[in-house]
């Protein structure tokens, strides 16, 4: 496996890949690597002959009051996780690699940004869409790999891709959890035993979301049972519990063969999202 922080050796790497025939698969990541990276990175192998991994805390992205400089830097740690998992090249640059000082543009996608997490972290998706834009440039992938637990931010980027005729297929891969069923995050490190206990509570309310839909339950009562359930644990600050459609984030028809449960909640200092697709009776 190939390290590299310059963007033009790391184009110019994929490039020659690409000309010698190979499909070429890009997992974006800012490290603190789990398992969920992984999984992504194993299923670039499965389909692409050459997979790059990228490593970069991306500070656009980041809100005044967030936790940048919280946010775990492992890379060594990562390096491993990325070679077990089967990258043939990991990207690592740094912000001055990445952002010139006197910079004037950015990528912008409107509408799937403006709601849940969007109206939640201005400017956040705006540092998104900009950072995966200039990945995709550097590494001209055939393919992209995101996991499902951003689900909001796949949207995103799929929307983006389609939007500027980039060609690129978006790969969304499932979330990986924990045996008792909290979603893989690089956040989850930060909670504390007490808040690692709490933070099931989350799992349940998908489990009872998926368990209503089934059941026919309308909608707004599921999502209206998932918020009492969260916000009935000591400890869990609820940030949004609802039911959408999955293409739109509008809220789901009661006719709706399908939608998505998304929720956001804060434990601590620690706020995490997870979600779970339904399938409506």
């Amino acid at each position: 496996m190939e390290v590299n922080s310059s963007p033009n050796a790391v184009r110019a790497l994929i490039q020659q890949a690409r000309r010698e025939g190979a499909i070429a698969g890009v997992v974006p990541t800012m490290g603190a690597l789990h398992a969920g990276h992984a999984s992504l990175i194993e299923a670039a192998r499965k389909d692409c002959d050459y997979v790059v991994s990228t490593i970069f805390v991306n500070p656009t992205q980041f809100g005044p009051n967030e936790d940048i400089d919280r946010y775990p830097r492992t890379l060594d740690d990562d390096l491993q996780k990325c070679e077990a998992a089967g990258a043939d090249l990991v990207f690592t640059p740094d912000t001055s690699q990445m952002y010139l000082p006197d910079a004037e543009s950015d990528v912008r996608v409107t509408g799937l940004t403006q709601k849940l997490e969007g109206e939640r972290r201005p400017g956040h998706f705006d540092g998104v869409t900009t950072v995966v834009a200039k990945l995709f440039n550097i590494t001209v992938p055939d393919k992209a790999y995101f996991g499902q637990k951003d689900y909001q931010q796949q949207l995103v980027i799929r929307r983006m891709v389609m939007d500027l005729d980039w060609g690129i297929e978006i790969v969304t891969c499932p979330i990986i959890r924990e045996a008792d069923g909290l979603a893989m995050s690089s956040r989850n490190r930060y909670l504390s035993a007490e808040d690692r206990q709490r933070s099931l509570v989350l799992h349940r309310s998908l489990m009872l979301a998926e368990q209503l839909a089934a059941a026919g339950i309308r909608t707004a009562e599921i999502a209206a049972r998932m918020s009492r359930l969260i916000e009935a644990e000591d400890g869990v600050e609820l940030d949004y519990a609802v039911v959408v459609d999955r293409s739109t984030l509008v809220p789901a028809a009661d006719d709706a063969e399908t939608g998505v449960a998304l929720l956001a909640a804060k434990l601590g200092k620690t706020r995490l999202i997870d979600n779970q697709e339904l399938r409506f009776r």
